[in-house]
């Protein structure tokens, strides 16, 4: 009959336990000098060895041959105590024998002499299930024992345990065991029983353990059954963690600050029956387990969960900040324990993500910090602009005396084929000519808001004008437009006007999109059907129609359109870069 290989594998002896060397040689010693108390009590995390050095102390108390304080394993002694057949040690179970009935059941009966071996052991697991009556039973038996009796308990739960029984034993705590003495353990037992166990495949399985040595043989003995060499690949696979990697995605669109494409994964996850705590739970521990690679990049491999590949954990990890990394465990740590009291749990996640996506709608002062740190980033990045420019124009001087060495390759030819040493002055691409200025009509139309007098052709003969964020300008010594959606344009005016009268989650969602008025109608572009679902109300609408009348000064019609907005024209893209450069004295634009 096969025998699970934790059940296989457990150690007989002291020697063979992984990782509790504190605890075990101290049994050993006092077995060997004969001076093992009454009562223990052994606390500790699941899978660490509490009942196996239990049932091992059992046996070295009562073996006939003992070897420097370990049982011998071979006298009568010992293999009556490891096939059960002798019923002088008894393993209880706390949980299912919890009444003051049964703890009065097993005092009685523990005044009597072992009939086969000189002690008699009560093994009582998980005491901290006893009622508070079956303790009371228990303090004067245990206070004062007879010679031959023993009792060791074990709990994972000390905390429960009241201190009067505390104070009448000797207490061994167990700690986690480390993924390094649980790969090594797991890799010796593969090979024993012939398992292609590979190393990442070790580590792994170490990881996921979690410092339970049983739970890492349990799942060696799962990924065993499937055949063939047990790596990481295989693993994931047959543990199912390789929906990991959506909660990798989600988190890598959280980390750009993708909104629209984070909220559709959650969708996605919600579709195929993934609960939304789950969600947020697998978000948090790998977001723990960035800040662990972050802060601690040598000793901190140790300490992650092992559900994520270091790959992974590099690629995610890169571009993150430490104090981005806080707030994200933070927000989600808090979320995840409102969840419980929610009526809604989907709109409480996607509230989540959205505050994930954009420290400012936060409302504390994480916003304000995001906020100037932005602006730290685009001062940043307008001084690489200018960078930039200084040294496009000293490329475009550099060429001049190339123009004097043509001649001298060329001494015979005319003055008249010149202009190929000419072009080498210009860029090799095809430049779009300037459009010529435009004669400002009588009527300029209506105006959304104050404007300069240099105002676009398309604008000024009263035509459509659409903005979008890959249009707009870059301000150096700003925020660039792709990263606010059109800062600076009337559409984004005009959003900001509405966000006072909005809650946040109507905020972020205008966030997405873009607007264009033509005439009285303002239509908003959206990118999916679920913006314009949230934003498709009377609240929203109101607020967006009242603004831009009074911007406009005219009734307004507002219509929702899936979609991207009309691409600007390119004589209207080189007006918007003419426009720009006249705002700086050490810019010129050719």
């Amino acid at each position: 009959m096969y025998q699970a290989l934790y059940r296989k594998w457990r150690p007989k002896t002291f020697s063979d336990v992984i990782g509790q060397s504190h605890i075990t040689q101290t049994l050993k010693k006092q077995v060997a000098e004969g001076r093992t108390s009454h009562a223990y009590l052994f606390t500790g995390t699941r899978g660490t060895g509490k009942t196996t050095c239990a049932k091992i102390l059992a046996k070295a108390v009562n073996c006939e041959h003992p070897v420097d304080g370990d049982p011998c394993c071979q006298c009568a002694s010992c293999q009556g105590i490891e096939n059960g057949s002798f019923l002088d040690v008894l393993e209880l179970d706390a949980a299912s024998n919890n009444g003051v009935d049964q703890v009065r059941a097993l005092r009685d009966e523990a005044i009597y002499s072992p009939a086969n071996v000189k002690k008699r052991v009560y093994i009582v697991d998980e005491v901290h299930m006893l009622s508070t009556p079956a303790f009371n039973a228990l303090l004067k038996i245990l206070e004062e024992p007879p010679e031959h009796l023993m009792f060791i308990l074990a709990t994972t739960e000390l905390h429960k345990v009241p201190a009067t029984i505390l104070s009448r034993c000797q207490r061994f705590s167990f700690k986690r065991i480390t993924p390094q003495d649980i790969a090594a353990r797991l890799t010796y037992v593969a090979g024993q029983e012939g398992i292609a166990l590979a190393p990442d495949g070790a580590e792994l399985l170490s990881r996921l353990a979690d410092g339970a040595l049983r739970d890492g043989l349990s799942l060696l003995d799962q990924c065993a059954a499937v055949g063939g060499t047990v790596d990481a690949a295989a693993v994931l696979e047959v543990l199912g963690l390789a929906g990991n990697l959506q909660t990798a995605r989600l988190m890598e669109q959280i980390l750009n600050r993708d909104a629209k494409s984070a909220l559709l994964q959650l969708d996605q996850l919600y579709s195929g029956g993934k609960d939304v705590g789950a969600v947020l739970g697998e978000l948090s521990t790998l977001v723990r387990d960035l800040l662990l690679r972050r802060t601690a990049p040598e000793g901190g491999a140790a300490l992650l969960s092992g559900g994520y590949d270091s790959a992974t954990l590099d690629k995610l990890g890169k571009d993150a900040s430490a104090a981005r990394l806080i707030y994200l465990a933070t927000t989600l740590q808090k979320a995840t324990a409102d969840l419980y009291y929610s009526s809604n749990r989907r709109t409480d996640a996607e509230l989540c993500l959205l505050r994930l996506c954009d420290e400012s709608l936060s409302g504390d002062l994480t916003a304000l910090e995001a906020r100037v740190q932005r602006l730290e980033d685009g001062v940043a990045r307008g001084q690489l602009i200018r960078g930039a420019v200084a040294k496009s124009s000293e490329a475009r001087e550099t060429p001049e005396p190339r123009m004097r060495k043509a001649p001298a390759r060329a001494p015979e030819e005319s003055p008249a084929p010149a202009a190929p040493a000419q072009a080498m002055d210009e860029p090799p691409w095809e430049e779009p000519p300037l459009p010529e200025e435009p004669s400002v009509p009588e009527d300029l139309g209506r105006r959304v808001f104050e404007v300069p007098e240099e105002m676009p052709a398309a604008k000024a003969a009263g035509r459509e004008e659409t903005f979008t964020p890959e249009s707009a300008p870059v301000v150096p010594g700003t925020v660039p437009a792709a990263a606010t959606a059109g800062d600076g344009n009337w559409w984004r005016a005009l959003a900001e006007s509405c966000k006072g009268r909005l809650p946040p989650m109507y905020r972020a969602f205008l966030d997405m999109c873009t607007g264009a008025l033509s005439g009285d109608l303002l239509t908003v572009y959206a990118p999916d059907d679920i913006t314009v679902g949230r934003l498709d109300n009377d609240r929203v609408k109101s607020a967006l129609c009242e603004e831009a009348e009074k911007a406009s000064g005219v009734s307004i019609r507002l219509m929702f359109q899936v979609g991207e907005p009309p691409k600007a024209s390119p004589q209207k893209n080189l007006q918007n870069l003419l426009k720009f450069g006249s705002q700086f004295d050490n810019i010129q634009i050719k």
